[in-house]
């Protein structure tokens, strides 16, 4: 649990997210998301060099990898400061974000920066030596496609882990998985109301290089699918036997975000609205049994519940990643709560997974809920590759 890790109130930001192969394929995400930070923090008159450290998340190799935090903190603006890479797979976020405050908790640090950029288009193709291979022949891996579809541990696709959760659940259908997938739909159309109210609290416009000699901006997800109930039932199961189909899981996606993690001083002092207080709780994880990853989310929040001496019933707003809608029927089930009232505005399902960012969004959307209702408490959880899962919770005062 935390007790001194503060976030300003309008100290993070996301860039829009969207679908492999569109606007951000041709950028580095690393370059890309750090200019998109240093365009936001001059946009709010805060001078780089108030950071005294960097956390970057990513997990998708890209060149200068070994270099990239370090070199993302240049970029940014702030030369003189230490970074750290952090990679865990969809829980890059969260972990990048529970470092930052375990920190400042500590006093290790004061100001930390949190930034968080991935993108799938054009995934790295990598030729690994092979030795001991026919005539010496290399092992070569798709970094994105193979991590999809086969975990070394488990020996399964992710999509498999799954529908191992719904058979384990023993009465999940595909006409359930089809509902909560429109309800998800629908949520995000609520962040889009009123001229994307909502979505503007927090997303911060990108630009992007359309080639080597034109930018463009992108204010918005882009590659949304529209999703109907009649849609959702006319597409079958992507395995046999099973529940979800290509309406019913996320999407590889790009994108960025960043946030402050600080002193309860400091973020009074950098927040957007002194009568804003955004206080980090608690952190939690866990691993469950082997190919059973959407399961894993519920102990997490147990967890995280629990250090910070609270109940699902306290919580006001939950948002969650959720690459298979399973996730959310299990979570609701297992904990008591209503599926259909959770994950407003949308999430991960809908707007997609660049995995790196996905979740520090999610937070971001947390807050901005919210403020809206008045404070409360908040959850923020979500599984990640090999059967892992995390969960932070925050205060909104």
């Amino acid at each position: 649990m935390y007790s001194k890790a503060y976030i300003p109130y309008g100290g993070g930001f996301s860039s829009p997210f969207c679908r492999w192969q569109g606007s951000f394929q041709n950028d580095h995400p690393v370059e890309l998301g750090a200019a998109t930070a240093k365009r936001w923090l001059a946009t709010k008159g805060f001078d780089p060099k108030m950071f005294d450290y960097l956390y970057l998340g990513k997990t998708v190799t890209q060149r200068y990898t070994f270099y990239s935090a370090m070199w993302a903190a240049a970029m940014v603006g702030n030369p003189n400061i230490p970074a750290l890479l952090i990679s865990q797979a969809c829980s890059t976020s969260t972990t990048v974000i529970n470092l930052a405050a375990m920190g400042v908790e500590q006093g290790l640090y004061s100001n930390v920066f949190c930034l968080m950029a991935d993108k799938m288009s054009n995934g790295p193709h990598i030729t690994w030596p092979n030795p001991l291979g026919q005539g010496g022949q290399p092992i070569v891996e798709n970094w994105v496609l193979d991590h999809f579809s086969y975990d070394p541990y488990g020996e399964v696709s992710m999509i498999q882990t799954a529908e191992n959760v719904a058979q384990k659940m023993g009465n999940a259908s595909k006409e359930e998985c089809d509902a909560v997938t429109l309800r998800r739909y629908e949520q995000y159309k609520d962040a889009l109301a009123h001229d994307r109210a909502f979505q503007k609290r927090y997303m911060f416009p990108t630009e992007f290089a359309i080639s080597r000699k034109e930018k463009g901006t992108l204010v918005t997800d882009e590659g949304i699918t529209k999703t109907t109930k009649e849609g959702l039932a006319k597409l079958k199961p992507i395995l046999p036997g099973g529940v979800h189909t290509f309406g019913s899981q996320t999407h590889p996606a790009d994108g960025n975000c960043g946030l402050i993690v600080t002193t309860k001083e400091k973020a009074k002092e950098l927040s957007a609205d002194k009568n804003i207080e955004i206080q980090l709780l608690s952190y939690g994880y866990a691993r469950v049994e082997k190919a059973c990853m959407g399961m894993a989310p519920v102990p997490a929040s147990r967890m995280a519940l629990e250090k910070a001496g609270l109940t699902i019933k306290d919580i006001k707003a939950t948002k969650t990643h959720n690459p298979f809608v399973i996730n959310d029927i299990y979570m609701a089930r297992e904990l008591g709560m209503d599926v259909i009232k959770f994950n407003n505005y949308g999430s991960s399902i809908v707007f997609g997974h660049p995995q790196g960012p996905t979740v520090g969004r999610l937070l971001l959307e947390t807050i901005e809920e919210l403020v809206l209702l008045g404070g409360g408490y908040g959850l923020v959880t979500g599984c990640a590759a090999g059967d892992t899962g995390a969960t932070l919770i925050l205060k909104v005062t």
